[in-house]
């Protein structure tokens, strides 16, 4: 990428290598068979580095938490060990848990609600990025883990579900 950074022209062509990279990382995984544990692309200086865990994982990733916001708890409250048999939705990043997609806004999911694969339950906002949280599998809404508007870790499970 050629020009400075600092300006306001810098920071679009900076979000514009942004939106570029999230397409073509978007389609690499709709390309792949299977769960991914890394995917890192670069477009000059500018890098995209996107991680997922699942049943792949060999590894326990290194969990950096973000300090804490001046007048709150440093550690968000521990969620109770998910009963057998339900499925967890957890935060994919630390950022803050939204359970709509704007303010005032319907929530993308409630109590009750079926779930299907690769539907959206939730968006956690990191660092001005909107990141989706979708299920991995179908199943039906049977708690709401995390209130809306509140610090997630990495790895926390958001949304329980009931295997459909």
């Amino acid at each position: 990428m050629a020009g400075e950074v600092d300006g306001a022209a810098g920071v679009h062509d900076v979000d514009a290598v942004l939106a570029g990279l999230r397409r073509h990382a978007r389609q690499l995984v709709a390309e792949v068979a299977g769960p991914l544990r890394r995917v890192r692309l670069r477009s000059g200086d500018t890098v995209l580095e996107v991680e997922w865990h699942g049943a792949a994982a060999t590894a326990e990733p290194v969990r950096v938490p973000e300090p804490p916001a001046p007048g709150t708890a440093s550690t968000p409250p521990a969620a109770p060990p998910a009963a057998p048999g339900r499925i967890e939705v957890r935060s994919p990043i630390v950022g803050t848990f939204y359970r709509s997609p704007e303010p005032g806004a319907a929530p993308f999911v409630r109590v009750g609600d079926p779930v299907r694969p690769g539907q959206v339950v939730g968006i956690v906002e990191a660092m001005k990025l909107m990141n989706e949280v979708t299920a991995e599998r179908a199943g039906r809404v049977v708690e709401i883990l995390v209130d809306d508007g509140r610090p997630v870790e990495y790895d926390q499970p958001l949304v329980a579900l009931d295997p459909a």
